[in-house]
């Protein structure tokens, strides 16, 4: 079993800066890639930030610039540090992991879930 407990997340107000942090438990072999997904209130799930066992990062344009997603592949963890908040990056934050598990299997693993309102 292999859990994503997230962490870091709150109010915060325009202009401000938060960071997330997301860290993999449980029977783990590797985590390719590990990324950050959002979900505001009405709208669909939409790819904030992954970032690959080597550190390739991906971001989405609404993004660039303000948040930055870091991997410490020692402790199965991945950050997101969000600078210049909007109202408008008001959403659910979900931790994602493409994880191959101890017995050889592969996994899609989801966090439960942090919310980050951005507002005045």
């Amino acid at each position: 079993q292999v859990q994503l407990v997230e962490s870091g997340g709150g109010l915060v107000q325009p202009g401000g800066s938060l960071r997330l942090s997301c860290a993999a438990s449980g029977s783990i072999f590797s985590i390719n890639p590990m990324g950050w997904y959002r979900q505001a209130p009405g709208k669909e799930r939409e790819l904030v930030a992954t970032i690959t066992v080597g550190g390739y990062r991906n971001s989405a344009d609404s993004v660039k610039g303000r948040f930055t997603i870091s991997r410490d592949n020692a402790k199965n963890t991945v950050y997101l540090q969000m600078n210049n908040l909007k109202p408008e990056d008001t959403a659910v934050y979900y931790c994602n992991a493409r994880v191959v598990d101890g017995m050889m299997r592969r996994l899609e693993v989801w966090g439960q879930g942090t919310l980050v309102t951005v507002s005045s």
